[in-house]
């Protein structure tokens, strides 16, 4: 792993200087080139938050859908045509 990090250092003579606690604090760093990020970012699913009657509802589906799941009510299916 040092023989790597030490070849690229050598290749593109720059370098980056990290603090050790600020990696542990984010839980580890990723480096990626700009174009795979925005790549990335683009298939990224969007989060929703619900309040409510709505996520009560959210709420009850999920719950009752795990109990059917441990039931063995459910069953696996490769595509939605096989659902008929």
């Amino acid at each position: 792993m040092h023989f790597i990090r030490l070849c690229v250092m050598l290749l593109t003579m720059n370098n980056i200087t990290i603090q050790k606690s600020r990696i542990k604090e984010e839980k580890g760093v990723v480096v990626l080139p700009v174009e795979e990020y925005k790549k990335l970012l683009a298939r990224a699913v969007p989060t929703f938050y619900l309040s409510g009657k709505a996520a009560e509802r959210a709420d009850k589906l999920v719950e009752e859908g795990l109990r059917e799941y441990r039931a063995g009510k459910t069953r696996r299916i490769k595509s939605l045509s096989d659902l008929d």
